[in-house]
């Protein structure tokens, strides 16, 4: 398969303007193409590469990935993983952060984590790691742990319950 699978289109590529945490600051739910006012009104490309400013970001909220595309169109099938993962767990408040909308912040996480490859997810402030790590974590029942830490009761817990009533 050639390396196209996970590239944003010549199209869209040539789009700025967008502020990365204009779109995806907000709970997910929330968030949308119109997008609202960033969180602490912090422009995410003006220092994405410094690992201070990434480090914000990876402690700005209980969940966060790092991803091509967003939660609603995401723009690798890595990334697409990491979201259904986290949907099959029923966490939707988390923020995402589109790499591809800024190259500083691209490079910047992938300085920070110490990992070459996005997407990456961040459980607490703390790297996990990327879409093979998080389905190792979800296919052992660990994922399910982790985010009972952080006050997230995994929807497979519920699902699990309705199966054995059945």
């Amino acid at each position: 398969m050639s390396g196209s699978f996970c590239r944003l289109p010549a199209a869209l590529r040539r789009w700025r303007g967008a502020r990365p945490t204009t779109l995806l600051a907000r709970p997910l739910s929330q968030a949308g193409p119109g997008g609202g006012g960033a969180e602490g009104g912090e422009d995410v490309a003006s220092a994405a590469g410094s690992k201070e400013a990434v480090g914000r970001l990876v402690r700005a909220h209980p969940v966060v990935v790092f991803m091509k595309g967003s939660p609603a169109q995401p723009q690798c099938g890595f990334s697409n993983a990491v979201v259904q993962i986290l949907r099959l767990h029923g966490v939707s408040d988390y923020r995402a952060y589109d790499v591809l909308q800024d190259p500083g912040l691209r490079q910047g996480i992938k300085n920070y984590s110490n990992w070459p490859t996005i997407p990456q997810v961040f459980l607490n402030g703390e790297f996990v790691g990327g879409c093979d790590i998080l389905l190792q974590m979800h296919q052992s029942g660990d994922l399910v742990e982790e985010l009972k830490k952080l006050g997230i009761r995994s929807a497979l817990l519920d699902s699990d319950n309705n199966h054995g009533k059945k």
